[in-house]
This record gives structure tokens, C-alpha cells and sequence, in this order.
């Protein structure tokens, strides 16, 4: 996190988001709640030292009596000691004053950091949602409203982003109703009449395929597979890298794909999206952890996930699994353009998340990813051409090569965030090399007789660019 305001200056610090060209970085190590957390790692270790200095103290103190009865041997030699002595506990009481000044300092400057930093983030909501600041906002310096903040402030019309996300017809989300967001918005879309096909069902595996490759498995290499593992129907990619006794995997996921009936069985269709946002994924993580296991994983071994769109949800999912967390260790979750800020990894597990200002998806579960110190929100600025507004699918905001494209500027950029979390990517993938590949097939238990939403349902929904079968990401 840069500091808008010159060391030297006389002013007081402003954090400001971390800028590299066309990244504005967010957390990780130079995060603001990372300094935060510093700060306050500062002021106590402070405290500690006071602690001790003021045990010096008391001992000094105790040395100084204790020398009192032998001042009659040898009065100016006794008294020479004792002054000695008392000037030295002076000289520790001194410091101990000023570490005690200090570290209240530190702690004082914490606490209006963080007034700073809720005001500012209250004023920025008021200018983004309130019709009389919105479109004056430029004007005052401050950072242009964007399609992902519009998404991510607009909780009071979850409903309706829900429908566009589903591609169903609005109204018919529910209501998350105050404070229950998406999470709840996605329960009553399952619960309502003629919306069934939308709860989750078992996924289970039904064929595998597995060969040996040379894996490019840099940021912008993962996201890439997952968009070829998106071209086959309801399938996941499990890599696994590196020799025995220092083996890991990496676990790759699509984005959404419609195509077929939403009551159909493709786990990643718009069923998987409620799944992700209402269910934490758990017949998905079940059968991914099945899939580990048949691949060859053990107990206790490192796990990457990598999820793209939807895919994205099902990652970071899995650290909410707690029958998967005590198979394997999940390590980092990589996401691309994927709605993750209400979902928290589970403690140790890294993670970097890739987001577009022009694409909304990022956007739909209403929460901003968390600013942490092991989680890494990198949002793209690159201008989009007015032309590719009119193309099919989500927006040219949620195109897969942008991602990819931003992916190589994160792997090459040396901001200290990008840097600490593409290294700790690296320390569970490794630097690439050949892997051993299987792509499983999963597919959703069909519906039971007699059940099912309304034929046709999801039609004209859009489609993705480039998709032969038009799937949607």
C-alpha cells in the first residue's frame, strides 16, 4: 500500500491503493489492514519492552538499597556507587517513558487510520449510490464509479442482478431482505415453485482421461486451462506436479456453461452458480474431493484450486469443505472473475483474484473481497474498445484473455503483494514441468420424474464469444 502523502512532509499519511499500470492492487503484504495489523505488532512489541525495562528498573532500584550498609565502609566510594546506580535507573525510567509515549503514538495513529479508512469508504458508497453525488463524482479527484463498485453497492437490487446472473426473468430470485444477501437470495430462488431444478443434487463422476504434458502452470498458464477444460461439458482438470514426497495439485475449474436445459445435469451450468452462491458448493467439493483421491492424492497433500467465473465460487469453496480440509491442505485458490467476496479461506490458504472494473460478474454476490494479508484482489483498468460492448456474452469485461492477459503482468509486476502471492503460488505448483493430467467428467443426478422447472426456461440467454457450443463463463 503506497502512501499518498511524502515522508517528510508534515503532513499525515494517506494510504492509497497500490498502482501498477493498468493493476490496482488491493491486501496482501502491502495491504492496508496488513500495516494495520503491524502497527498494532509494533505497539506491542513496544509494550513488551517496557515490560522488561521496567523489571530493569525495579532491580536497579533493589541494587541501590542493597548497597545503602556498605556506604560506612568506605563513604565515597559507597556513595559514588549508589548515585551510580540511581542514575542508571533514572536513564532506564527515561526510556522506559518514552517507548510508553511511543507505542501510545502507534496505537493512536492506528485508531485514526481506521476512522479514516471507514469514512472514506462510507463517503465513497454515498457518492457511488446517491443520485445527487454520482455523476459528479470525477469532479472532486476520486476514483470513477465503475460497473463492479455499481454491482457490488447495489445489495438493495440483489434480486434482480440474481435473475441476469441465472438468466432467468427477474422477480424470481426472492428476496434477500436486509442484511441476507445473496446467500439468502439464492435459498428462496431454489424454494420457489417451478425453480427445483436449481437445488443441489449429487455430482457424481462418470469417466476420466489421463496423459502426461509439459504444464505451464504461471498464473496466466492455469487460468488458460481453465478456459480449455470449459470446452468439454461439465468437466474439471486435476494436475499432478512435482515427484514423490514433494508432489502437490492443482485442481481446475470452468466457467459457467448453458448448454442445455437449466434442469439439465451439468454441474457448472446455472444449477452449479446456486450451488456456488447459496451451498457452498458442497456436491461439487465432494465430488472433486472423489477425484483427488482417484487421481492418487493422499492425506495431508498441497492442493491449488483455479476457478474462472463460476469455477471461481467452487474453488474458493473448497476451503469451506470441512471433509475436504481434512483430506487435503489447500494452499492457494486462483480466481478469475469470479463473485468471492463473501466467502473467506480458511486460515493458511493464499489467494489471488483476478477482476475487470467493466465486468460485473466479480460484483454479483454484493461484497468486496477482503483486504487481508495472505488474500490479493487485483482489479484491471485497461480500456475496453467501444465496439466489443456489442459482442454476445457477459461483457467484454469478463473475457477470459483479458484475465490471462492480466495474469502475466501480475507474474512479471514487483509490487510487493503480487510478488509475496505469486511466490506462494509457485511454492505449491512449483515452476512447471511435465504433469500428469486427468480430466474427469462429472455430471449432476438427474431430476426425479415428474419434477423440473418450466421447459425453456433459460432461453435466450446470451452466449460467450468464441464458444462453439455457446457456453456461457
Amino acid at each position: 500500500m503506497a502512501e499518498a502523502t511524502p515522508a517528510g512532509s508534515g503532513a499525515a499519511p494517506v494510504p492509497v491503493p497500490s498502482v501498477d499500470g493498468m493493476l490496482r492492487i488491493r491486501g496482501g503484504v502491502g495491504g492496508l489492514s496488513f500495516q494495520f495489523e503491524e502497527l498494532l505488532a509494533g505497539a506491542s512489541a513496544l509494550d513488551g519492552i517496557v515490560r522488561e525495562l521496567a523489571a530493569v528498573d525495579e532491580e536497579a532500584e533493589a541494587v541501590r538499597r542493597a548497597l545503602f550498609p556498605y556506604q560506612y565502609d568506605s563513604y565515597t566510594s559507597g556513595s559514588n556507587a549508589i548515585t551510580a546506580v540511581g542514575e542508571a535507573a533514572r536513564a532506564v525510567r527515561r526510556v522506559r517513558t518514552e517507548l510508553e509515549r511511543l507505542g501510545s503514538a502507534v496505537r493512536a495513529s492506528h485508531r485514526e487510520y481506521e476512522f479514516a479508512e471507514a469514512r472514506n469508504t462510507l463517503i465513497l458508497r454515498i457518492g457511488r449510490t446517491g443520485p445527487a453525488f454520482g455523476p459528479l463524482w470525477g469532479l472532486f479527484g476520486l476514483p470513477p464509479v465503475t460497473l463492479l463498485d455499481t454491482v457490488e453497492d447495489g445489495l438493495d437490487v440483489a434480486p434482480e442482478r440474481l435473475s441476469r446472473l441465472l438468466g432467468l426473468p427477474a422477480g424470481q430470485t426472492g428476496s434477500g431482505g436486509p442484511g441476507g444477501g445473496v446467500r439468502d437470495a439464492v435459498r428462496g430462488l431454489t424454494d420457489a415453485a417451478g425453480l427445483d431444478f436449481l437445488h443441489p443434487r449429487p455430482v457424481r463422476i462418470i469417466g476420466r482421461d489421463t496423459w502426461r504434458e509439459e504444464a505451464d502452470v504461471s498464473p496466466a498458464g492455469l487460468l488458460l486451462r481453465a478456459e480449455a477444460v470449459g470446452r468439454d461439458s461439465g468437466a474439471i482438470e486435476v494436475l499432478r506436479l512435482g515427484e514423490s514426497g514433494s508432489r502437490a495439485w492443482a485442481v481446475i475449474f470452468p466457467g459457467t456453461q448453458l448448454d442445455g436445459l437449466p434442469q439439465g445435469t451439468n454441474p457448472f451450468d446455472a444449477g452449479g452458480i446456486a450451488e456456488g452462491l447459496g451451498y457452498d458448493s458442497a456436491e461439487t467439493a465432494a465430488a472433486v474431493r472423489r477425484a483427488l483421491a482417484e487421481a492418487g492424492a493422499e492425506a495431508g497433500d498441497q492442493v491449488a484450486a483455479v476457478g474462472y467465473s463460476q469455477g471461481g465460487i467452487h474453488a474458493m469453496n473448497l476451503g469451506r469443505d470441512k471433509a475436504f480440509l481434512a483430506d487435503y491442505e489447500l494452499k492457494f485458490v486462483l480466481t478469475a472473475g469470479s463473485p468471492v467476496g463473501g466467502i473467506e479461506p480458511p486460515a493458511g490458504t493464499s489467494s489471488l483474484h483476478l477482476e475487470h472494473e467493466a465486468d460485473w460478474v466479480p460484483g454479483a454476490d454484493g461484497q468486496p473481497n477482503p483486504d487481508t494479508k495472505d488474500r490479493v484482489t487485483v482489479t484491471l483498468t485497461s480500456p475496453i474498445p467501444g465496439p466489443e460492448w456489442l459482442g454476445p456474452g457477459l461483457g467484454p469485461g469478463h473475457a477470459m484473455g483479458r484475465y490471462a492477459d492480466a495474469a502475466r503482468d501480475v507474474a512479471a509486476s514487483r509490487d510487493p503483494s503480487l510478488a509475496a502471492s505469486t511466490a506462494a503460488l509457485a511454492a505449491v505448483v512449483g515452476a512447471g514441468g511435465t504433469a500428469t493430467v486427468t480430466r474427469f467428467s462429472l455430471r449432476r443426478e438427474p431430476m426425479p420424474p415428474g419434477r423440473g422447472g418450466r421447459p425453456g426456461a433459460a432461453s435466450g440467454l446470451p452466449r460467450e464469444e468464441n464458444s462453439p457450443r455457446g457456453k456461457l463463463r
